[in-house]
C-alpha cells in the first residue's frame, strides 16, 4: 500500500515536471520581430525573417534591381521545391563596412543537421548591398539564404566552328 501511493507521487511529480517544462518552452518562445528597412543590417534581419515565415513577396522586395535578377516566381520556387532551404539555419550579423552606396556586412551562418544533439557548423561570409533610391537592398547572400545562379549573366553556348 505504501508503496503504491510512494510510486503514485513519484509519477505524479514527473507528469507536473514534464507540463511544466511544456508550459515554460511554448510560452518561452518569441516570434521574430521585423526592424525599420534604415540599415543594412535590418534588411538582411528582416530578409532572414521573411524567408523563415515563407513570406516570399516580403523577401523578394529586398533584392537589388540588377541586370540576371531571378523572376519572383523562379525566387519562390527554389524555396518552395528546397532547393535552397535555410529552415535549419541562422544567420548572426557580424558587422558592417558602408562606403558611399554599398555596403559589406560580414554575416554568420549556423546551419544544424540531424537532431538536437549533433554538431553545428559556423561559417562567415560577406553579404553585399547598395543603395537603390535611397534603400537598402540585397545583390549577394551566403547560401542557404541565396542562390548560386541568381544575378549570374547568361551564357550562349559556343558556336561550332566551321
Amino acid at each position: 500500500m505504501k508503496q503504491d501511493r510512494f510510486l503514485t507521487a513519484i509519477l505524479t511529480g514527473i507528469l507536473l515536471l514534464a507540463a511544466l517544462s511544456l508550459v515554460v518552452f511554448f510560452t518561452r518562445q518569441k516570434q521574430p520581430v521585423y526592424q525599420p528597412d534604415d540599415t543594412p543590417e535590418n534588411i538582411l534581419h528582416n530578409y532572414a525573417i521573411a524567408l523563415y515565415q515563407k513570406d516570399y513577396e516580403k523577401a523578394y522586395s529586398y533584392l537589388a534591381d540588377m541586370a540576371n535578377k531571378p523572376e519572383y516566381t523562379v525566387f519562390r520556387q527554389a524555396f518552395l521545391s528546397k532547393q535552397i532551404d535555410p529552415s535549419n539555419s541562422d544567420l548572426q550579423i557580424e558587422s558592417t563596412e558602408i562606403n558611399d552606396n554599398e555596403a559589406l556586412v560580414v554575416v554568420s551562418v549556423i546551419s544544424s543537421w540531424g537532431g538536437p544533439f549533433e554538431n553545428t557548423n559556423r561559417s562567415t561570409y560577406t553579404a553585399t548591398l547598395e543603395k537603390q533610391d535611397g534603400q537598402w537592398k540585397i545583390n549577394n547572400m551566403p547560401y542557404p539564404y541565396w542562390g548560386w545562379d541568381w544575378y549570374q549573366p547568361t551564357t550562349e553556348p559556343a558556336k561550332p566552328i566551321p
